[in-house]
């Protein structure tokens, strides 16, 4: 199978590269770039075939894994829609388009499938929500999803879910960072070095993560289990209550749903 890598930023190496590092061989892999120095790079990091004529990239290309931005998307489907191979199934990241604007621009009868990712792909623990177009057969489905699952885990999901995957998982690597900073500077104010407030709020992020994944226990049951009657933790918790933490949350993430909405 042979893979075009259409654009190159941050999402799309690391998709790239969780391709290359569960397997799939850098010979059948080809990723375009737009200035020179970017395409040596590639093919010196990667092994791969690097180009900046995403028409040739494509031509021979079973799978073509779309990684520009939103607003160069139609430019990039009207330049490679003619040059795609039959079976092609085209994989589009760009966020908030949707599997009709992007059927408009590719000749008729084309397999699309539409994801959302996010940035933890570029550590190969990932999250991508797929829809596919009804052109798209289950064999190309399974041949986009496969490639995915190298960088992090893969969902099925209607289209009209997006915006709340968006909201979810696309948006929620930033809530962790968020409450990771938040974490650290009260440790700081609580009197501890930063570095050490740094590494204890990290792991505990990880850990807790891992705890979550692997467990089979759900966040409430889990939260219980570190509660005990009147101690600390309760305590915490308790006062993130008073201070409604939860519905901001829950507001935060209705924002990020809005927002994704407004862009389709």
């Amino acid at each position: 199978m042979t893979i075009a890598f259409i654009g190159t930023g941050n999402m799309n190496e690391a998709v790239m590269a969780g391709a290359l590092a569960g397997g799939y061989d850098a010979a059948d892999v080809v990723a375009t770039a737009r200035r020179d120095e970017r395409i040596s790079a590639l093919k010196e990091k990667y092994g791969v075939e690097a180009t900046n004529s995403n028409t040739e990239a494509v031509a021979d290309a079973d799978t073509v894994v779309l990684g520009v931005k939103p607003y160069q998307l139609d430019d990039i489907l009207t330049e490679i829609g003619e040059h795609l191979t039959k079976d092609a199934v085209v994989v589009s990241l760009a966020v908030g388009r949707t599997l009709e604007s992007m059927e408009a621009k590719l000749p008729e009868g084309v397999a699309v499938v539409r994801v959302m990712p996010n940035t933890p792909s570029m550590v190969g623990k990932g999250m991508h929500a797929v829809t596919p177009n009804e052109a798209c057969t289950d064999e190309q489905l399974a041949r986009a999803k496969s490639l995915l699952a190298a960088s992090g885990d893969v969902v099925t999901v209607a289209e009209k879910d997006h915006d709340a995957v968006t909201a979810v998982s696309g948006s929620g690597p930033a809530y962790l960072f968020y409450i990771a900073d938040a974490m650290v500077e009260a440790g700081v104010l609580l009197g501890l070095q930063r570095d050490v407030a740094h590494r204890l709020a990290v792991q505990t992020i990880v850990g807790a993560g891992a705890m979550l994944a692997e467990s089979g226990d759900s966040p409430v049951q889990l939260r219980e289990k570190v509660s005990s009657p009147g101690g600390t933790t309760i305590m915490a918790l308790a006062e993130l209550d008073r201070r409604a933490v939860r519905a901001a949350m829950v507001a935060a993430m209705q924002a990020s749903h809005d927002r994704s909405a407004s862009m389709n």
